[in-house]
């Protein structure tokens, strides 16, 4: 492209779209060329519905790519759909019908003309006419026509309305080739629980199209809206009466008509209604949580009613294994070994050093020496090494252990279930406080009858990330049976890491004056101050005093993504101080985030659809939110990224790095199932919501030999001080109270 146009500056562009270079239906990113008669203009961007042979406008910023040239990076666009000879032909020839190649596509337009795609649309038994086309063919071609204009059509009308590609793309696929007329009929279809497209957006439709509605039907859009949207603050349902007063508030209407279209969602089946037989309070449920709460409930209560058989001689098994490993285990330790062995369920909880990973290794040991076949899963790729690792078995992430596959919405699809179950005899989580509602019901569907489960993690913890408070909830009920170690072992009590995370836990201050431990605080009450002692302390001091990796053994963790140390900020000083710009080091700028090869990157979203090559020739897919790996390669000819994470290489396309970060900082949730050599956090005032214990408490345990907090020591107070923990709304209790007796 030869333009006299200034890199950055704005442009409007239109031509007939030459070719697509490129096109990901997953995201709508497009590469084309358009032809403006005297120029070929490459422009870039989410243009899910181009095609070849459309006239398109376009309006985007000037930017120099080092390795492609000068591209329009699109910003806003506009299309018309091939209304003459000559861009039917482009169009027909582009291969978006299969079935047309060049030749035929000819055929076509010699044959009919500037009046092709009319005839295509609208008389498509007129192909028959050219020989090599059957009625059948004349069908396919015009039904794929269709669909690809249909589609055009419905994402040039809702993206004036903020729905992204991503959403019209799922509308399209939920909704068919008469999607648009769907939505005028009724419009609040698109609030469903399956589209779950935003309240805002498709309430602006309306209002601006003046379409006719249902008050009912907008009343209950809402209501969905709400508690979808109250899911990302963990709450699976709501109280009605938060949710009626919230709802009402919002549309400014009276709560008697929120009530009224509130019966009739629940009439539908749109919304579920749960009761809390303790106080008797209603809460309100979006359909896939009812059913997640009272299903997994259900489930659980029939392993506890017909539980595999008990296991026989535990006593002298155990005298076994501590004869051998010369150990003692500790009364509460054998009575969560016989409870495992001898009851359907377990769960087996407690803080650092009290004891879990020796008490679950002798579970694993006496289940397998029994002819049990035990699978072992945590959460999150690391937290399933770090199981392997302490307990000498093989751990799967409990994706993998499910085996998942992804829908058309892009949410995942499970292949083992009720229908195709475990095979296993004991099945045994690690780190179930990061389970979420939805996946644990997935688990508890995958569990064939007679086989055990064994729960282990800390409630203290961050709750999941998704929404519900599994772990907590399970405990509370008291309907599994449950075993608490609370005593931290002589051997552990020597780690000031372990001592103060009980202390913490506990409402103690922790001891932060012992300078020959594992456990330091550096005053300091500056903020550009304690940035400082962060890079020098992962860049110079320890990697001195102890010869850790920066990248392997070391962890920057913030409390926060904003401010000067949160993670955002201490990302981009970390990775210029670790990994500086090098002529010897391929680099890229996806949006705000620069990349380099060296760098240490972390997935934050699940993707099931990402290739990835394992050591010993293993082929999969799938790399999950949390997941640390080191950018190894950028190639630019291909537009791809290498990324090893432990012993799988995997390939990104540039798109797919939008769901990548720098992983020198991380928050404390995202640190959640790992643990480092060495950790360091700054601490100065982060926001208010943040101050809380369990926050804490959990950034310090994620620290196996070393912990250096840098900053306010107030600010550690105030967070000991806070046990306040965020209320999540959950009626899973109540479902398993009917339970109680069985446990």
């Amino acid at each position: 492209m030869d333009t006299n146009f200034k890199e950055g500056s704005e442009v409007e562009i239109e031509g007939i779209v030459e070719s697509v270079r490129f096109k990901n239906m997953t995201n709508g990113y497009t590469v084309i060329d358009i032809d403006q008669g005297s120029d070929i203009i490459c422009a870039v961007g989410k243009m899910p519905t181009v095609h070849e042979g459309e006239y398109i406008k376009i309006k985007g910023a000037v930017k120099n790519n080092p390795t492609y040239g000068e591209q329009i990076e699109v910003s806003e666009y506009e299309q018309s759909e091939p209304n003459n000879a000559d861009t039917a032909l482009r169009f027909l020839s582009s291969g978006v019908v299969k079935g047309i190649g060049k030749s035929a596509a000819l055929r076509i337009v010699d044959k009919f003309g500037e009046n092709t795609m009319e005839v295509i649309e609208n008389e498509p038994q007129r192909l028959t006419e050219i020989k090599g086309i059957t009625k059948s063919k004349a069908e396919s071609i015009h039904d794929q026509v269709s669909k690809t204009f249909e589609y055009n059509r419905l994402y040039m009308f809702l993206r004036k309305y903020s729905i992204t590609s991503d959403e019209c793309v799922t509308i399209w696929k939920a909704l068919g080739n008469n999607a648009k007329q769907k939505i005028i009929e009724d419009p609040f279809i698109l609030c469903s629980e399956e589209l779950n497209i935003n309240f805002e957006a498709v309430d602006n439709l309306v209002q601006s199209n003046k379409y006719e509605y249902d008050e009912a039907s907008r009343i209950g859009a809402a209501l969905t809206f709400i508690l979808s949207h109250n899911l990302n603050n963990g709450h699976t349902c709501l109280p009605i009466n938060k949710l009626v007063l919230t709802c009402a508030d919002y549309l400014e209407c009276s709560q008697d008509d929120v009530r009224d279209a509130l019966d009739i969602m629940i009439e539908q089946g749109n919304l579920f209604l749960g009761i809390n037989y303790e106080s008797d309070e209603e809460y309100v449920f979006l359909p896939s949580y009812y059913n997640a709460e009272s299903y997994t409930a259900d489930r659980l209560g029939l392993l506890l009613q017909y539980p595999p058989e008990p296991v026989k001689d535990i006593e002298s098994k155990i005298q076994i294994i501590e004869k051998t490993n010369n150990i003692t285990y500790a009364p509460i330790q054998k009575e969560a070994i016989t409870d495992a062995l001898t009851k359907g369920a377990l769960i087996l909880t407690g803080g650092p050093g009290t004891g879990k990973t020796t008490t679950l290794k002798a579970i694993i040991t006496i289940l397998m020496e029994n002819k049990c076949k035990v699978l072992l899963g945590a959460p999150t790729g690391r937290a399933a090494k770090r199981m392997e690792e302490l307990t000498g078995c093989e751990a799967k992430t409990i994706h993998r252990l499910l085996e998942v596959e992804w829908s058309y919405t892009e949410k995942p699809i499970f292949r083992r279930n009720e229908r195709n179950p475990f095979n296993c005899n004991a099945l045994i989580l690690d780190e179930v406080s990061m389970i979420d509602t939805l996946l644990f019901e997935s688990v508890v569907r995958a569990l064939p009858l007679g086989c055990r489960l064994i729960l282990v993690g800390d409630s203290d913890q961050l709750p999941s990330v998704g929404a519900g408070n599994v772990l907590a909830d399970l405990k509370n009920s008291g309907v599994l049976p449950t075993v608490t170690l609370d005593t931290v072992f002589r051997q552990s009590m020597q780690s000031l890491i372990i001592t103060n995370a009980h202390r913490i836990n506990s409402g103690e201050m922790p001891i932060m004056n012992d300078k020959n431990n594992d456990f330091f605080f550096l005053p300091d009450n500056d903020v550009n101050s304690i940035k400082n002692t962060v890079l020098s302390l992962y860049s110079k001091r320890l990697p001195k005093a102890y010869g850790y990796s920066p990248i392997k053994d070391i962890q920057v963790i913030s409390f926060s993504r904003v401010g000067e140390l949160g993670t955002n900020e201490l990302n981009a000083s970390l990775q210029e101080v670790i990994n500086p710009a090098s002529d010897n080091k391929n680099q890229i700028a996806i949006n705000t985030k620069v990349f380099r090869e060296g760098d240490k990157v972390m997935q934050c979203k699940n993707n099931y659809k990402i290739a990835w090559t394992r050591d010993d020739g293993v082929i999969g897919e799938g790399i999950f939110n949390g997941d640390i790996g080191i950018l190894q390669e950028i190639k630019k000819s291909s537009k791809s990224v290498k990324i090893r994470f432990d012993d799988r290489t995997a390939t990104y396309n540039y798109d797919s790095l939008n769901d990548i970060e720098l992983a020198y900082c991380m928050t404390v949730h995202k640190s959640q199932g790992n643990e480092f050599e060495a950790v360091i956090i700054p601490v100065h005032t982060p926001p208010t919501p943040l101050i809380y214990r369990n926050l804490l408490y959990t950034a310090v345990t994620r620290a196996k030999k070393l912990i250096i907090f840098v900053g306010k020591a107030e600010t550690v107070y105030k967070m000991i001080a806070n046990y306040k923990k965020k209320i999540r709304y959950s009626n899973f209790q109540s479902f398993l109270s009917e339970y109680s007796d069985q446990g």
